[in-house]
């Protein structure tokens, strides 16, 4: 909400790992709100009850249904579903039962000290160790009711706001926000080659919220500037390349050739296309 140029209201997006109540009371101040998305699967009350309500899904968006749970007077909670999500959850868990299988066929035979080595081994894996059931006699075993169970949450995620006038579909494509902002850091990071870091000091988080909103404005601008998604830019740019010739009289890098597609996002980007050779190196004389 704008009032004369100011922000007099702020609603707060964030992951999982921010949601205790402490920090939900942080985000409380000045009468600001908050959307945090909360873990389906830690069994949580709040989470039980929001899946046992009844009620229809609401098509909000492409593969995007959401249903508002009312379990506090407080808080709202809204189950978002996403069937691409659902097959993809479904495609992710077949392969760590096939894995899991894999590792413990066989291991009936074994002397009881070696299937608890075995155990300890998969208890380092939490996508095998989750399907996981060892049987009183300590025989290793697929833990198929678990995983029958989750097939109840494939494609959900949970959202939990303060905000009491948002739509559940506002909602939702407030947290999806926050999915993209974490997409363009992901991109960035693959772009400049930096490697996964957890960050525990105040600096460098600060830091990585900067990075990841600077992300986000430079994928902004160029998908504004562009009229198309930055997946589908990234896909054209990502075709030029540079490759390396040798000869006799020595050795050069050249570019593949501008097509129109990439001359185009080139030119409303206001940017000059790349060189087209590089680097020229003559063959040394003898």
């Amino acid at each position: 909400m704008l009032v004369s140029g100011l922000i007099s209201a702020v609603v707060w997006v964030a992951d999982r790992g921010f949601t205790s109540a402490e920090n939900r009371r942080y985000l409380r101040k000045g009468g600001n709100h908050y959307i945090i998305g909360e873990k389906l699967r830690s069994g949580s009350a709040e989470a039980e009850a929001a899946l046992s309500r009844q009620g229809r899904y609401q098509e909000v968006a492409a593969s995007l249904r959401v249903k508002e749970a009312r379990i506090a007077e407080d808080e709202r909670f809204v189950i978002c579903h996403s069937p691409e999500g659902a097959e993809r959850d479904a495609a992710i868990r077949a392969r760590m039962i096939a894995q899991l299988k894999e590792a413990i066929d066989g291991s009936d035979a074994l002397a009881r000290d070696k299937r608890a080595e075995l155990r300890g081994v998969i208890s380092t894996k939490p996508g095998l160790n989750r399907y996981l059931r060892v049987t009183p006699g300590g025989l290793l075993r697929i833990d198929a009711a678990r995983a029958k169970a989750e097939e109840n949450l494939d494609g959900k995620y949970l959202l939990r706001t303060s905000d009491p006038k948002m739509t559940a579909e506002d909602i939702a494509l407030g947290y999806r926000q926050l999915l993209e902002v974490e997409r363009g850091w992901r991109d960035m990071k693959q772009v400049i080659d930096l490697h996964p870091a957890c960050h525990r000091k105040e600096e460098r988080i600060r830091a990585q919220v900067i990075l990841c909103w600077l992300a986000l404005l430079l994928a902004r601008i160029a998908e504004n500037a562009c009229g198309a998604t930055w997946p589908e830019l990234r896909r054209q740019l990502d075709r030029i390349a540079v490759g390396t010739f040798a000869g006799p009289a020595g050795t050069f890098r050249q570019r593949t050739e501008i097509s129109q597609p990439q001359q185009d996002i080139l030119h409303r980007l206001g940017i000059d296309p790349p060189p087209k050779i590089y680097q020229l190196t003559p063959a040394l004389s003898r």
